[in-house]
């Protein structure tokens, strides 16, 4: 894997190694536990990890990274929490995954909006007891409806008692604290609009979460999944405190999270690009390597097309993402960024899967395992097909705010599309009908997501990544943006036909 830029931003902790020296311990320890004492291909196909796996990955203090500087961690900069995802999605995707959740979802939220009479206890398990954490929102009836969860929580003698179903948390389990979701009970047995959090440590009384079932999940073997009975009471200090709203701080967390899924993908599709070109390379076919056709070259400079896309969505959520930003108003970027890179990396292994070929069909070859890993990135926190429709929603509110209808004139002047929209200006260049079905804003937002990722790779060329790394994504994302335009103005509009099996079956139809 290439070195990362991680010598830029040392901490000043002077109990932590510099990040640089940091990263390397972390790369040796992964190579100890998935290259030599054991091997990576066969831990993959078993569920969780065996003891000597996390002891040894946690002895560097891999979640430091989160935890802030005054509590002894390494202040959580987003590009140190963006370099760690990489790091780890190069040689396991899961591992990079388990990082996320703690960071991300844990750590960043509750470092940020935890009760300071809280926070000291629950870091320093983080840091000398190597404790992990979650969070919990998604429920059995309510997943992505999550404004309607039924969690519920009641004030009683100075504590919350919190109550309800939770499914889908990574973690599962293993996790010792946990950020709880629900809105709360009335007097008359409603539950209020506003969501709030709360921190669960499981370990103290009455805050044990029963496990009523594992899944049995189709990929990410080593994190285990499952649904949680809730039924616990929590001082009042275990309450986050937002800073407007408990929707806003829920989308403050998730918008940050979303921006972080470029750190997952990158070591990710790195590795895919890495075993695409050395596969190529070895296996000869009528006398000449893979590497030599010209469909496989199209296939890989697509791989490093998206390694470079990858690249620039690093820099750019480093950039913004930091904790210090509310990032509720970011909705519109954050689903770009989270949609479009999870795209990237299904494709990603589905194409090396295609060149390698029956051999990577297992579950103990990287691209098998990578084609199962990746998947559920384009279901969790936040379904794809919802994101991308979300994000034509924002579009055309603010087009409407504009008083714009021509789709290039408002992106030319859009500040996440500003730069981009002259490479594209002839496919995009309509007026919008703002008034349009579902699936046409699914469509519409596959486009301005690749319009928003076209912008980051221009801001990224500024700043001297190779030139033609660059050349490449940008064809590729002329080439996509082409094709969905094309798909967009099709005028489809076919629905399920009821009773289809009515003189619809074929062996009748054979003649002869």
């Amino acid at each position: 894997m290439n070195q990362l830029a991680v010598d830029k931003k040392e901490t000043s902790n002077s109990s932590l190694p510099p990040f640089s020296e940091f990263i390397s311990v972390l790369k040796a320890k992964m190579k100890l536990v998935f290259n030599e004492r054991a091997d990576i291909n066969q831990l993959a196909i078993k569920r969780g990890l065996p003891p000597f796996v996390l002891r040894e990955i946690m002895s560097v203090n891999p979640l430091a990274v989160g935890i802030p500087k005054e509590f002894g961690g390494r202040g959580g900069v987003m590009s140190e929490n963006i370099a760690l995802l990489a790091t780890a999605s190069y040689e396991s995707l899961a591992l990079s995954l388990t990082f996320g959740i703690n960071s991300a979802l844990f750590l960043q939220p509750f470092g940020k909006f935890g009760h300071t009479e809280a926070k000291a206890p629950v870091f320093k398990r983080f840091l000398e007891d190597k404790t992990m954490g979650g969070l919990m929102i998604t429920e059995p009836g309510f997943g992505s409806d999550a404004l309607n969860m039924q969690t519920s929580y009641t004030e009683e003698e100075g504590k919350f008692h919190l109550k309800g179903t939770k499914h889908w948390a990574g973690l599962t389990g293993w996790a010792d604290y946990w950020l709880l979701s629900g809105r709360q009970k009335t007097k008359a047995g409603n539950l209020q609009r506003d969501i709030n959090f709360f921190l669960c440590d499981v370990s103290a009384p009455d805050q044990n979460i029963e496990v009523e079932e594992f899944f049995e999940n189709l990929g990410l073997y080593a994190i285990p999944y499952g649904r949680n009975k809730i039924d616990v009471k929590l001082p009042a200090v275990h309450k986050l405190q937002p800073h407007t709203t408990g929707v806003k701080m829920m989308l403050d967390l998730l918008h940050r999270s979303r921006m972080q899924f470029p750190g997952m993908a990158m070591g990710f599709i790195q590795r895919m690009l890495d075993e695409a070109i050395t596969h190529c390379n070895q296996r000869f076919i009528g006398g000449k390597s893979l590497f030599n056709y010209d469909q496989v070259q199209q296939r890989l400079s697509k791989l490093q097309a998206s390694y470079t896309v990858c690249s620039a969505m690093c820099i750019n959520s480093s950039e913004k993402a930091g904790l210090e930003v509310d990032m509720a108003p970011h909705g519109m970027e954050a689903n770009a960024v989270k949609s479009v890179i999870t795209d990237y990396m299904q494709e990603a292994a589905q194409s090396v899967v295609q060149l390698v070929g029956a051999k990577a069909y297992k579950l103990n070859h990287i691209a098998g395992r990578g084609t199962a890993d990746s998947r559920p990135f384009q279901i969790f926190e936040g379904s794809n097909d919802i994101l991308y429709a979300q994000i034509t929603e924002s579009l055309i509110k603010l087009m409407k705010r504009a008083k714009e209808s021509n789709l290039f004139q408002f992106l030319k002047e859009y500040q996440l599309t500003n730069r981009a929209a002259e490479y594209v200006k002839t496919q995009i260049n309509f007026n919008l009908d703002l008034q349009m079905p579902q699936r046409k804003l699914v469509e519409m937002g596959k486009i301005i997501g690749r319009v928003i990722s076209m912008n980051q790779v221009l801001e990224m060329a500024d700043k001297g990544f190779r030139k033609d790394l660059i050349e490449g994504g940008i064809t590729m994302l002329q080439q996509e943006i082409s094709k969905l335009i094309a798909t967009f103005s099709f005028n489809n509009k076919s629905q399920v036909v009821g009773g289809y099996e009515e003189n619809s079956g074929w062996f009748d139809f054979v003649t002869g």
